[in-house]
């Protein structure tokens, strides 16, 4: 088990707590990563694009001039690709991009992207998470308080959080329930700041 340090909103340690290895202690794997991120990007896409071809492309249907006899290249269509104004070869037609990876796969990406922000230092662990006054100001400063200068995710379930309405205005923090994080959400924001019976309930859950 690996034990790291929890801390109030002031920063101050007010106890530690174990972190469970087979989660948190896992080496970076970089291939693994990249494989979640792109899938987790792919599932995102909407994959409305659509072009015409030759056949969808209104018009066309009389043969624009005679086969032979007039010196001109035969034709059959005037919505011929190679026309101005003809279809598409080849051109993309809506689509789902979406796909899946194994839930071992999956698993083991998150338990990496995790391990990562505890080997880079930037998980934080706070006892209670909770807001001052619910002002986007006084919630920046207490992610100074708590070292977290640059972009950082909050995991934060309850709405009614004042920490919650006073950090959603601020442009580089997201605050995400527990049950919706993802190696790509991880791995985009700097510093991950997490209460402690959101840990205890991660590992339960994923453990």
């Amino acid at each position: 088990m690996l034990e790291v340090a929890v801390v109030d909103m002031n920063n101050n340690r007010v106890g530690s707590m174990e972190l469970d290895e087979k989660i948190f202690g896992q080496p970076v794997n970089t291939g693994l990563l990249h494989e979640a991120v792109v899938m987790q990007l792919n599932n995102r896409r909407q994959g409305t694009h659509c072009t015409k071809t030759k056949g969808l492309v209104r018009g066309g249907g009389k043969k624009p001039w005679k086969q032979k006899g007039t010196g001109r290249a035969r034709a059959g269509s005037i919505r011929s690709p190679l026309w101005v104004g003809g279809g598409t070869i080849f051109g993309p037609l809506p689509r789902d991009y979406s796909y899946q990876l194994t839930r071992k796969k999956s698993r083991r990406a998150l338990y990496t992207a995790l391990s990562s922000k505890l080997s880079d230092s930037a998980l934080v662990i706070v006892d209670l998470l909770d807001g001052k006054s619910g002002k986007t100001r006084d919630s920046a400063s207490v992610l100074r308080t708590l070292n977290v200068i640059e972009s950082a995710l909050v995991v934060c379930d309850n709405k009614d959080n004042t920490l919650y309405r006073g950090l959603r205005n601020l442009p580089n923090v997201t605050i995400m329930d527990i049950r919706q994080i993802s190696v790509y959400d991880l791995l985009r924001y700097k510093n991950l700041v997490i209460s402690k019976g959101d840990v205890e309930k991660l590992m339960e859950v994923w453990s």
